[in-house]
Order: structure tokens, then C-alpha cells, then sequence
């Protein structure tokens, strides 16, 4: 080597930022944060947070500073799913903006900035709202405030609420991240997100910690289960209310997991709750509601647990998948070679009508109330297994492809080659319950396990080679 000659490292690449967790609200549950406000700016802040719905087509607010019916301030998603930003002031609008845009979609994290400067000479700069780092632009409504129109937001003498109205109801259910209030700056989406530089449509968090709250900021990054109201900027943490430790969750904008899917409830016509998780099935039908992902390559691991069993019949509470949307609400998993799904019955035994015909086999385990079903999906070998509480049934084992049952899909019958979790009951004289765990439980877990990449919180060890059903998981194994 020459004299003078250095080999210099290549440069690192900083790893991504990464959201560890979000609070999941349960609309049913009234539960909510909140906090007596401090006197700060009322004409220049900005609110920023990520959302992932679970409820929709009804009225739920993210912020609100409102003082009653006729004096309100707010943001929330209306009854038809559009971003509603409003203030009025005895029962006059003081401005208010709807969006055109409708935000209809279970599985996705939002990111919505809302800047207010009352200040700006600029009437239509003075509430700007962005989603995904995009200023929103199509309003269905759109009024701006009077220069320098002070807000009830910042006022001392006004309650914050986060995911309910001050005076009313109008709960929110879903999921919550990064939640900032910066107090004294109308700042743009920049300061809480960039575009990835290897796939530029798609918009992530940054670290927001260093940014300036001001006077009557915060930051909530619900990383302290036993106080999710906790202000990670040092300042007067929230309230929470009809919140538990159950609520924090790993669904992040940074680790996308899967839950069932509302849209899919056409037919079924079940009750959703706890962020897509808890599913009550209705009497009057016997069909099927899916999962938000589908998968057909690598290998998969859920948890079912049967909070109420049906009083109907013991085979009529089942675990299952399907490779098609439901088309009536009595079609039900095992009815036809129209409906190809695979079920695992309460007493013990798999019916199936893959691949235009039926079969049924014995010796997997039963299962009834409060019991966990564990399901590993194993798309690279086309076998599933089931277990329960700890136990793998037909002593069979998932990790040494062992004494799986083997699935194929169907040649006809609308299937779109991908397997989702299906849950369902196969008679309409009863309903059930069922809350389903893809890694983000909503019930207590006593011995938690994640998959071989520390993903997930499951009650069960998670059989090796097999992975929770998020979207990191799914970039590398999917």
C-alpha cells in the first residue's frame, strides 16, 4: 500500500426511526385522555398524530377543546369518514374545513397535521391541513377564521380532550401514535415525517423528540403502559380514562399489523371492537368476516380466543381460513364447494371444502370458553395446525413439518389465492365471541412470546420459522 493511502470505512446508514407503540381506544369503553389546558397560543400551534381507524361511518373526534353544543371546537372524522376541523362561537361558524377526501381504510396508518397561524395575512393559510405529508386542498366545506381569531385550543380556562368530545360522546376507536401538540409554530408535515427515499410515495415518521413544544405542548408516544397519558416531553401528562395497560400497542406506523377487516361485514353483519380485534358474531347470520391481510408465501402464527362460545351447538364455534369474500349472510365455511374455506370445529375436528370437495378428520384438540386456539399457516409446504393452550393437536408439529393438514385452493368459487383468518359461526341460532391476537392482544397475556425476530406478544411460544402477521414480517417473509 502507498504511503499516505487511507481505506476508509463505507458510511453508515443511519437505521430507520422506528414508532415502538400506539394506544388503542375502545369507543365502547368511553375511553379517552385528557387534560386541563395551560394558557398558551391560541392563534399559532399545530397538532399532529397518526391514526389507524377501526370505527367508521360515525362521528368520533381525535381533539377537542369544546366547551358545549354551541361552542365547539374540534377535530374529528364525520359520519360519512371525511377530516371535519371546526370552531363556532354561539352557535356561529368561526371556520371550519371538510374534507372532500374520505378516509375509509382499517388497515392503514394516516399521518394528519393540522397548522393553525391565525395570523397569516393569507386568509386561506390560516388552518391548513396535510395528510401523509400532502397539504389537502379539496375541501367540501371550507372557511377560514377573521386575522388573528383566537382559538379555544390553548385557552386556560378549556379542557383538552383526545379521542372524545369535551361535553358529549362521539368516542373514538382505533389506534393512536405520535401524538404532538406544538405550541407557538404553525409547522408543516415536515417536522414529523419524511418520504422514503427507496419507495417516495409512501410517508414515515421521523423522531420529533427535539422539536419545541412550547408553552402548553406535548408528545405522547404511549411507551408507558401503566401511564399512557405520559408526556415524553417532560410537561403535565393527560389523563386517561377507561384506559389500561391492554390498550398499548405495537401497531405503529413503522410496524403495520394485521386485524380483521370492518368492510368485510356486509353479510355477517358482526359487532367490531377493540381496534378490529374483538368480534361478536350476529345471531341472525352464519357467515364470515376476513382478516385486513392476505397471505399466500411464508409461514404464520396467530392466537384466537374463544371469549364466548356459542350456547347452540358445540361444533358451531370454529378457527378458520378462507380464500374469498363471503357472497350472502347464511353461506357459511363448511356449506358448499362454493365457499372454500377450512374450519377447525369445537369438538376436535377439521371440515373442509377445498378443492371443490368435502372432508372431515379427527384427533385435533378441542377447544370452548376462554380457550386460546393457536394457528400456524405454513404457505411454503400449503399445511395448517392447530392447538390449543400450549398443546398442538394430532401431535402434530408445526416447526418440523409434522402431521399438518394439508390445504389447497379451490379450482372455482370466486378465490383470489390468498389465505385470510376467518372467523365465523356455522349457525344462526347463536353468536359467539372472539378476540383474535396477531400480535397486539386485547386481553391480558401471563407468559409473553414473540416470533424468532421479536415481533408480537403472544400467550404461546411461537413455533420457530414462524412469524406474526405485520408489515415488517411480511416486506421479509411475505
Amino acid at each position: 500500500m502507498p504511503i499516505n493511502s487511507f481505506i476508509y470505512p463505507a458510511p453508515s446508514t443511519p437505521p430507520a426511526y422506528s414508532v415502538a407503540n400506539s394506544c388503542r381506544s375502545n369507543a365502547g369503553d368511553s375511553a379517552y385522555l385528557h387534560k386541563s389546558q395551560g394558557s398558551g397560543n391560541r392563534r399559532t400551534f399545530t397538532i399532529s398524530f397518526w391514526v389507524k381507524r377501526s370505527r367508521l361511518n360515525d362521528r368520533q373526534a381525535i381533539f377537542s377543546a369544546t366547551v358545549d353544543g354551541s361552542n365547539e371546537c374540534f377535530i374529528w372524522f364525520d359520519t360519512d369518514d371525511e377530516l371535519f376541523v371546526k370552531e363556532n362561537t354561539s352557535n356561529s361558524t368561526n371556520f371550519e374545513l371538510r374534507t372532500n377526501r374520505v378516509f375509509r381504510d382499517p388497515s392503514a396508518w394516516y399521518h394528519i397535521c393540522v397548522a393553525y397561524d391565525t395570523t397569516d395575512g393569507t386568509a386561506g393559510d390560516r388552518v391548513r391541513i396535510y395528510v401523509n405529508g400532502t397539504e389537502e386542498t379539496s375541501f367540501a366545506n371550507e372557511t377560514q377564521p377573521d386575522q388573528d381569531f383566537q382559538t379555544k385550543f390553548n385557552d386556560g380556562s378549556n379542557t383538552l380532550n383526545i379521542g372524545r368530545m369535551n361535553y358529549d360522546s362521539e368516542y373514538f376507536g382505533g389506534y393512536l401514535a405520535e401524538v404532538c401538540l406544538i405550541d407557538g409554530s404553525a409547522l408543516t408535515p415536515t417536522s414529523f415525517g419524511e418520504f422514503d427515499e427507496d419507495s417516495p410515495t409512501i410517508w414515515k415518521p421521523i423522531d420529533v423528540s427535539g422539536l419545541t413544544f412550547g408553552t402548553n405542548g406535548f408528545y405522547l408516544d404511549f411507551e408507558a403502559s401503566d401511564n399512557l397519558g405520559n408526556d415524553a416531553n417532560g410537561g403535565t401528562d393527560l389523563t386517561e380514562v377507561n384506559l389500561a395497560a391492554t390498550d398499548q400497542a405495537t401497531d405503529t406506523p413503522t410496524n403495520n399489523f394485521c386485524t380483521m377487516n370492518p368492510l368485510d361485514n356486509f353479510y355477517a353483519g358482526a359487532t367490531f371492537s377493540e381496534g378490529n380485534l374483538k368480534i361478536v358474531t350476529a345471531s341472525s347470520t352464519r357467515t364470515w368476516v376476513r382478516s385486513t391481510f392476505g397471505v399466500n408465501t411464508g409461514k404464520w402464527y396467530w392466537e384466537q380466543r374463544l371469549t364466548v362460545a356459542s350456547t347452540d351447538s358445540a361444533e358451531d364455534d370454529v378457527v378458520g381460513i378462507v380464500d374469498r369474500a363471503t357472497t350472502t349472510a347464511l353461506l357459511s365455511l363448511d356449506s358448499s364447494s362454493s365457499c372454500p374455506g377450512l374450519v377447525l370445529r369445537e369438538n376436535g375436528r377439521i371440515f373442509t371444502y377445498l378443492s371443490g370437495s368435502s372432508g372431515e378428520t379427527t384427533g385435533w384438540n378441542t377447544f370452548g370458553d376462554d380457550d386460546i386456539v393457536m394457528v400456524a399457516l405454513d404457505l411454503d409446504n400449503n399445511k395448517i395446525y392447530f392447538g390449543t393452550n400450549g398443546t398442538w393437536g394430532n401431535s402434530s408439529d408445526p416447526a418440523g413439518d409434522s402431521n399438518g393438514f394439508a390445504i389447497t385452493h379451490a379450482s372455482s368459487g370466486g378465490h383470489d389465492d390468498f389465505w385470510y383468518c376467518a372467523v365465523s359461526i356455522l349457525n344462526n341460532n347463536s353468536s359467539n365471541t372472539w378476540e383474535v391476537n396477531f400480535g397486539c392482544p386485547t386481553f391480558t397475556i401471563s407468559s409473553s412470546n414473540a416470533d424468532d425476530d421479536g415481533y408480537g406478544n403472544f400467550e404461546y411460544a411461537v413455533p420457530s420459522g414462524f412469524y406474526a402477521l405485520c408489515s415488517k414480517n411480511l416486506a421479509e417473509y411475505g
